[in-house]
């Protein structure tokens, strides 16, 4: 599939470092005040932690988070005996459902660095039980142009022949490219034009759209306009242009949310927050769990 008509960049922001969990720093640029929800995807962040800061033992309901390592590695554990570590180019996509209590740690020295993307579930998947898909590097769709000029990974969908393993309950797309300097040839990729997307640069300097648009550089997120069929992208840069191309197809359903709660109505959060607090539908499990990496941290703030 060919792409006649690419589509603009509608808005543009800059993803400014804030601090979350215990000392971990996030760049958010879907979930803050300006974007709060761009159906269905509810967060947007790109974040860096060492040890001992990360993001102990904390609830969610409602959506999926999708966790896409950089650099280092963090280790998962939840409520339900789930436990493993997260990888430099692995993905885990985990379906919370109906409620999951779970720790992000850094595993070991160094600094931490990845991309979580919450995706909205619709209202008929809210409650369903939790689930992981969990894909080491090695097993992460990838391909290379015939020139060589673009590299992508298949995190979700389909792009240059390759495709993802990956189930989604939400329609989604997720494509981790890479560019080289002075590539001769945009990369064009075909997206369904009912479908919200937009672009996260993580390194370099591309042009999306028209080559007469301005150039967007790391850590800057691009909504893109509808009525396209698809994403034009040029480097013209000396340097490599890493971005990942993120699209879902809208739920188009009244969200409500509380933190890492979200519903459809405020109804539905309150009783969210009674389950958690009462350790019931879902919860039951979270009565009597600590992640380890929570007991050391209590340990070294008794020490």
């Amino acid at each position: 599939m060919e792409v006649k008509k690419p589509r603009q960049v509608a808005r543009r922001f800059l993803a400014r470092p804030q601090h979350e969990g215990a000392g971990a720093v996030v760049r958010r640029s879907i979930g803050r005040f300006e974007l709060r929800y761009f159906d269905p995807f509810l967060v947007l962040d790109e974040f860096s932690a060492s040890a001992p800061s990360g993001f102990p033992d904390h609830p969610h309901r409602g959506f999926e988070t999708v966790t896409y390592m950089l650099e280092g590695a963090v280790t998962h554990e939840d409520f339900e005996g789930h436990r493993g570590t997260i990888k430099a180019g692995d993905v885990q996509w985990m379906t919370a459902g109906r409620g999951i209590v779970h720790s992000e740690m850094p595993a070991g020295p160094g600094t931490s660095k990845g991309l979580q993307l919450w995706v909205n579930l619709a209202s008929k998947n809210k409650m369903v039980e939790p689930g992981y898909q969990e894909f080491q590097s090695k097993d992460i769709a990838s391909t290379t142009s015939a020139d060589g000029d673009v590299t992508v990974r298949v995190i979700a969908g389909e792009a240059m022949g390759a495709r993802s393993p990956v189930r989604t309950r939400t329609p989604t797309m997720y494509l981790d490219f890479t560019v080289r300097p002075h590539a001769t040839a945009p990369v064009r990729q075909p997206v369904p034009a009912s479908w919200n997307a937009f672009v996260y640069v993580l390194e370099g300097e591309g042009v999306f759209g028209p080559t007469a648009d301005q150039p967007a550089g790391a850590h800057h997120l691009l909504l893109l306009g509808q009525g396209g069929d698809g994403v034009e992208v040029w480097n013209r840069s000396d340097k490599p242009l890493r971005f990942v191309l993120v699209a879902g197809e809208p739920i188009g359903e009244p969200v409500a949310q509380l933190g890492p709660f979200v519903m459809n109505t405020e109804e539905e959060i309150d009783a969210t927050v009674n389950d958690f607090e009462y350790f019931i539908n879902g919860f039951e499990k979270a009565k009597h769990w600590k992640s380890q990496a929570m007991i050391a941290l209590e340990l070294e703030y008794v020490g």
